[in-house]
């Protein structure tokens, strides 16, 4: 994959991630494209960060989809873990509630600083450094070439979205100074 830096390589329709989005496309409000987009970013990041390990792609599209999901339906920026419950009441109405701990690794995962020394060579790491690919712009890459991330980011346009993230840090941090970022560990 990391070979053909062309949009025709990049996945752009995953039905669980166009299923949870429309159902919580009001809640999303104007940042619907924003968070929709970085879903999409953030899966073809993983997968060129996993580059020759297996990909379960229906649980790499259903943590993509969930994992920041809770800033909006708790209105928080606390939202790991009502990311995490969204999560994991998805997995159990499909019958999937074994995935749930990888799942509910990968979200918790996704803003730690350092490697996921429990999981340093699965699906869990692959997620953590995808995320952190698309939330520093591509400053941090993971060997993913920029090329990629530069057709990666094209594809699917920032719409908004990480100035969004500025202005709910900023806001956190007025109304939380001792506590900023607590999505974040190392």
């Amino acid at each position: 994959m990391l070979q053909c830096f062309d949009e025709a390589s990049l996945l752009t329709n995953l039905p669980t991630v166009e299923e949870v989005l429309g159902n919580h496309e009001q809640l999303l409000g104007t940042d619907a494209i924003g968070y929709r987009n970085h879903v999409y970013r953030v899966v073809n990041l993983c997968l060129a960060v996993a580059r020759d390990n297996p990909v379960e792609l229906e649980k790499l599209a259903i943590a993509a989809v969930f994992h920041d999901l809770g800033i909006w339906t708790n209105h928080t920026f606390d939202y790991i873990v009502p990311s995490v419950a969204l999560a994991r009441a998805h997995l159990a109405a499909r019958g999937r509630a074994d995935w749930s701990p990888e799942i509910e690794a990968m979200i918790v995962d996704h803003h730690k600083v350092t490697s996921s020394r429990s999981h340093p060579l699965s699906l869990v790491e692959s997620f953590r450094r995808a995320d952190w690919i698309d939330v520093t712009c591509g400053l941090r890459r993971f060997g993913v070439p920029r090329p990629f991330i530069a057709t990666v980011r094209h594809s699917w346009p920032d719409a908004g979205f990480h100035w969004r993230l500025v202005e709910l840090t900023a806001d956190r941090f007025w109304n939380h100074p001792l506590s900023p970022l607590p999505m974040a560990k190392w």
